[in-house]
């Protein structure tokens, strides 16, 4: 049976621990992060390791303490110090290659966050059930944040409570995300993206503005499931398009408001799995009519994607994207969809670019149909100068002159 202790004792739980585990997202647990800052020099050599989300788990693990370090598979602002200083090792990899590396690891400590057991005495992972599930087994120490504000969900990623080996019981609110207000861009994007979406479809629906704008721009379709690494607020507006059936909604990990974690918590329609079913290829080949939609930063006319970095600063990871795209076209009847702003910089810039400088996230083979506010781009049998025409056909109309002379250049040296 595990032993209690109190969030104070967590340091002396890590001191001398080679590599620790530390879930992202919502599983990320506020105690835990109080502690570790409060843990001065037992967390001296410490490497810790997780698929911490870009704006969303802010602490840098690797800034705890100056012998500290980490292992990430996305940088962005809150890791950009200790990436400088190369104490946080950054790993550019999938979804699909990311979970078996865990597993390869060991892990001295695996720090979890989950619900308070059940009358068979499991724990659930609640809404964050992607990574955690292949790494708590390979850990030599299991520590355990139970938190009665984490919802006991639908699925398979439980864990027995003699399997752990320390529990803090204590309430703590989840991390919550929001998405930020719509946009004119947006919801233009997600009127054209709505336009591909049919009845009975399932639906994976990537991070940020265009989920809820897609959401918000359905007209009438029905029967609609989800697939996919995560469910976020958008979620909530789906009402009567989302298919009156137990298990309609599958995801690893769910990111958003208190309501949204309540309805997890209640709601027989979601299951939470773990990452090898929600992004796996065998899995999502079986998903007949699986509608893949995804963004990124900057696509060039190729058809090639960058995802990760801006002005040559990685800013991101390579997440699930090519996982779903390829998933979404070996499906029966699966459409790949990859939205982006025409634009940054306030319309001083084009997203859609002559040709990347920046590292390629997704292969030009990978990119089915594009959509920017000002259309939608279908490559899938066009050759060079097809796709070229159109990408620059929904380019921003004070871009497209600019980028049909740069591939009228670039074609001449291919």
């Amino acid at each position: 049976m595990p032993v209690p202790m109190r969030p104070a004792d967590l340091g002396a739980k890590l001191r001398g621990a080679a590599l620790v585990y530390a879930p992202g997202a919502a599983g990320e647990s506020p105690v835990w992060i109080d502690a570790l800052r409060n843990a001065g020099d037992a967390l001296a050599g410490v490497c810790f390791a997780g698929v911490w989300i870009p704006g969303v788990n802010l602490l840098d693990y690797a800034d705890l303490h100056p012998t500290a370090r980490a292992r990430a598979f996305f940088i962005d602002a809150a890791r950009r110090k200790s990436f400088e200083a190369r104490r946080t090792e950054f790993l550019p990899l999938p979804y699909t290659r990311i979970f078996p590396l865990l597993q390869s690891w060991r892990f001295d400590v695996a720090l979890l966050h989950v619900a308070p057991p059940d009358a068979n005495g499991r724990c659930s992972l609640g809404v964050a059930a992607d990574f955690t599930p292949f790494v708590w087994s390979q850990a030599r120490c299991r520590i355990a944040h139970v938190n009665p504000a984490m919802p006991g969900t639908q699925g398979a990623a439980t864990i027995g409570w003699d399997e752990l080996d320390y529990v803090v019981d204590e309430e703590a609110p989840l991390l919550t995300y929001d998405a930020g207000g719509r946009t004119e861009e947006f919801d233009a994007i997600g009127r054209h993206v709505a336009r591909l979406v049919e009845d009975g479809d399932v639906l994976q629906l990537g991070i940020g503005k265009a989920p809820p704008a897609v959401l918000r721009a359905l007209d009438g379709q029905r029967n609609l499931r989800v697939h996919g690494g995560m469910i976020s607020d958008s979620l909530l507006e789906m009402g009567d398009a989302l298919a009156p059936i137990r298990g309609a909604v599958t995801a690893g990990l769910a990111l958003g408001s208190a309501a949204l974690y309540d309805r997890c918590g209640r709601d027989e329609q979601i299951r939470f799995a773990a990452v090898d079913v929600t992004h796996g290829l065998d899995t999502l080949a079986r998903l007949d009519r699986l509608v893949a939609i995804n963004s990124t930063i900057e696509i060039d006319l190729m058809g090639q994607c960058n995802a990760e970095v801006i002005g040559g600063r990685q800013v991101s990871g390579a997440g699930g994207l090519v996982d779903f795209l390829r998933g979404a076209r070996a499906a029966k009847h699966g459409r790949g969809i990859v939205t982006l702003a025409s634009t940054a910089q306030n319309g001083k810039t084009s997203r859609i670019v002559p040709r990347l400088e920046s590292p390629v996230s997704v292969a030009r083979g990978d990119v089915d149909l594009v959509v920017t506010e000002h259309g939608i781009a279908d490559l899938r049998g066009c050759d060079l100068d097809a796709r070229a025409d159109a990408l620059i056909s929904i380019a921003a109309p004070s871009f497209r002159a600019t980028l049909a002379d740069a591939w009228a250049g670039l074609r001449s040296r291919i």
